[in-house]
């Protein structure tokens, strides 16, 4: 059975190779990797499949940088083969949120509601930029484009699916494809 990157989350991906046994550098691109240095199993994209490997180990650097040690992995030359692919893992391994809480990906799917423009359409993607993440709101053709900013998004509303955001004026218009 294969786990699709709908059913997981980004954790990062495989920098390099780490001398002669196998070991790799990674980046783990969370807001707090302390939380990964008991991380058991990674999910790796081997070409398009995301396939699991176990840990021997981890340990973790500064600045979101761990060094792993994946049982099976033994040389460089299969270290070699990983190193550049990107790490996941399944979105049941996520901690449970407080109802005002929400991950990114929660919001896909979510309808906008503006308090003057009303309904706007459906979360189609979160564009996750490190300052400026946005969610795509597509209806009817047209594209807009929404900071996820305290100021903007009032609530997200989990339980009914909605957001609810106060746009300045023109931010509608000037998105729109």
């Amino acid at each position: 059975m294969n786990i699709s990157k709908d059913e997981c989350y980004y954790l990062g991906y495989v920098s390099k190779t780490q001398g002669f046994k196998g070991g790799v550098i990674s980046f783990l691109d969370v807001d707090n990797p302390a939380q990964y240095k008991k991380l058991g199993r990674v999910l790796i994209d081997m070409n398009g499949i995301l396939t699991p490997f176990f840990l021997e180990s981890i340990n973790l650097k500064d600045k979101g940088f761990a060094h792993m040690k994946l049982e099976g992995v033994n040389s460089r030359d299969e270290a070699v083969n990983i190193a550049g692919n990107e790490l996941y893992l399944p979105l049941t391994d996520l901690p449970k949120l407080p109802d005002d809480e929400y991950y990114l990906h929660d919001l896909v799917g979510m309808t906008v509601e503006d308090a003057t423009a009303g309904d706007l359409g459906k979360v189609d993607r979160v564009l996750d930029y490190a300052r400026n993440p946005l969610i795509q709101v597509v209806k009817g053709g047209d594209e807009i484009l929404i900071p996820i900013l305290k100021p903007f998004l009032v609530k997200v509303d989990k339980a009914a699916k909605r957001i609810h955001v106060d746009l300045p004026e023109g931010l509608i218009e000037v998105n729109q494809s």
